[in-house]
């Protein structure tokens, strides 16, 4: 039987390097290439064969990246500022540092933005993120890690498309391009090259704020787990330490570099304008079940929605679903490799973050144990505060590619000193890795149609309502589970302002701690259309109602209201809109228009 698994082990019995001649490994590198580019096509097929598709399982945050990328051109073809937005939550902006603004990827993408618009772009982000992940895992374990193809094809495929990545596939495309990670750690490999501190300590500079402003989280995990690599060989190898002098010395320039480049974008994203100190209670509680460690992920080959349900939060999180014949492979894997002190270190940095995954108190299989968790210890410390605690376990995905890299490998040379037993080690490779990697094979993400963008957006018509300084009000007003009016915005390059949005925000009640919230602070008209799009009906309205209903128009400088009149309770909110203010709306569009400019002004 041939699989893409019998492949990668007949490369990486010496087709791949040894005994190949350079125009034949070429071909195995563009082989390689093209299979990650196809595989990534794969997964976002049905977005690309429908444009009025998109993400089914996180709508939200597909119109916030929307957002983003046209705020990238935006800060390009009007030198707006990076990270600071008018734009969005008038008056009080939004924090973009202490956002997902994407920056190193919506700066250089501007061209597409500008020419095929902001969701083409976030398409093209998302698909070529992740073919770009496997293809630069893939050049530095073959070139720099492993040395074969053969095992670095495999190593590099399932960095990129673990179900882990897959699940953040829907619509986190600055998690799934992970493309920098393994040029971090070609680069931190590289200091320890005599004579040439300088020159490497500045290159690792580079590609650390390149993700920066990319993800930071991705960028602490890869920190930790480098450390916990290098730290472990520096201990095991006294060989090795010889080279600590320019070890130390280009680490030096890379920190002191990157702080410099950084030091003003991090300032004000945490102590900008809108910032915020950590996350609220209910997502520090988004942790990994103990039993999704060994579960099958929806979007994978032998899974599906009603198996793992319970084991996540949402369709998004599912970070640590390897499925248990791969869990036992990678257990096998490092005590067979416990004399290799690269594989010893990423069990240990593995298990580290496995660990911290777990929470403030341990889960299974749904249900609470009452068992804590040392995340416990270290959620409220600065910058820990920040992170999503099921998203550690998201770092096992490279940790695990690499170990069945340096698997695939070991047999290989194996293989080459027993070639008697050739034939039966191969199969017994292929059908280990073909039972453990062939049930977690991705499937095409789901999709849903998305609503086309009003044509009172589409036309232009919005523009006399938002002069000097007025923004669009829309209802409901936009949050995390009412997202459409980012993308309108995003389709007229943020040039309709909008009052709120979906956004992290410091909750500025008092008592609240400026914990994030995912939209600015509840204000009564805001909380009064909530009300209705909840109960589809209109609250008794009074007149201190009304009163705090001008004031919070005048707060957001409306020049307009518009409702969508497909919503599902457009009637209501029509109805209560009406009754709070007293105007009576127009038609046009697609949407009901309310004229506030008397009232505001």
């Amino acid at each position: 039987m041939t699989t893409p698994y019998s492949d990668a082990v007949d490369a990486a019995e010496g087709a791949s390097d040894e005994g190949a001649g350079p125009a034949r490994g070429r071909w195995i590198d563009l082989a390689a290439l093209l299979s990650f580019v196809l595989l990534a096509f794969w997964v976002t097929a049905r977005f690309w064969a429908n444009p009025a598709a998109g993400v089914r399982d996180n709508r939200s945050d597909q119109a916030q990246f929307e957002w983003m990328m046209a705020h990238g051109a935006r800060v390009v073809t009007q030198f707006a500022n990076p990270f600071l937005t008018d734009r969005m939550n008038v008056p009080d902006g939004v924090n973009l540092m202490a956002n997902t603004s994407v920056l190193s990827i919506s700066l250089p993408m501007t061209p597409v933005t500008v020419v095929f618009g902001p969701r083409w772009a976030f398409l093209a982000f998302l698909t070529l993120g992740m073919a770009a992940t496997g293809i630069v895992w893939y050049f530095v374990l073959s070139r720099v890690v492993i040395g074969a193809r053969g095992p670095a094809w495999l190593g590099a495929g399932f960095c990129a498309f673990a179900p882990a990545m897959v699940s953040h596939a829907n619509a986190h495309p600055n998690i799934v391009s992970q493309f920098v990670v393994p040029l971090i750690v070609w680069r931190t490999l590289r200091l320890a090259e005599p004579g040439r501190w300088l020159r490497n300590g500045v290159l690792l500079a580079l590609v650390i704020v390149w993700q920066a402003f990319l993800n930071l989280e991705i960028l602490l995990m890869t920190a930790i787990g480098l450390g916990v690599v290098v730290l472990a060989l520096a201990v095991a190898r006294p060989e090795l330490r010889r080279a600590a002098r320019p070890f130390c010395a280009g680490l030096a320039v890379a920190a002191v570099l990157s702080v410099a480049l950084l030091a003003y974008p991090l300032y004000v994203q945490f102590f900008g304008p809108g910032a915020y100190q950590g996350l609220s209670q209910l997502i520090r509680g988004y942790r990994t079940d103990l039993a999704s460690f060994v579960a099958w992920s929806r979007e994978s080959l032998a899974g599906d929605a009603r198996g793992s349900v319970w084991l996540a939060k949402n369709a998004t999180e599912e970070n640590a679903f390897f499925g248990w014949p791969l869990a036992v492979l990678v257990v096998a894997l490092i005590w067979w490799l416990r004399r290799n002190v690269v594989a010893l270190a990423l069990g240990g940095a593995g298990l580290l973050f496995a660990v911290f995954s777990l929470g403030r108190e341990i889960r299974f299989d749904g249900h609470d144990t009452g068992i804590p968790a040392p995340w416990a210890v270290l959620e409220k410390l600065p910058i820990l505060h920040s992170v999503v605690p099921t998203r550690w376990s998201l770092a096992l995905t490279p940790i695990v590619g690499i170990l069945l890299a340096l698997g695939v490998e070991h047999i290989r040379r194996l293989a080459r000193r027993h070639p008697a037993a050739r034939p039966r080690i191969r199969f017994a490779t292929v059908t280990v890795l073909t039972m453990a990697l062939l049930p977690i094979l991705p499937t095409p993400l789901p999709s849903v149609r998305l609503d086309p963008t009003p044509v009172f957006v589409t036309s232009g018509a919005w523009r006399p309502y938002v002069a000097d300084g007025h923004s669009i009000v829309t209802l409901p007003l936009p949050d995390t589970t009412y997202p459409d009016p980012l993308r309108w915005s995003a389709e007229t390059r943020l040039g309709m302002p909008l009052a709120r949005g979906y956004f992290l925000y410091p909750d500025t009640r008092p008592g609240e701690g400026r914990v994030a919230l995912f939209t600015a602070p509840p204000r009564p008209t805001s909380t009064f259309f909530t009300t209705i799009r909840t109960t589809d009906g209109v609250p008794p309205i009074t007149p201190q109602d009304r009163v705090a209903a001008v004031d919070d128009l005048r707060y957001w400088r409306a020049g307009a209201v518009i409702l969508d009149s497909r919503l599902r309770r457009a009637d209501a909110l029509r109805r209560g809109m009406t009754a709070l203010t007293g105007i009576e709306p127009t038609f046009t569009g697609g949407v009901w228009l309310w004229d506030v400019r008397p009232l505001v002004d």
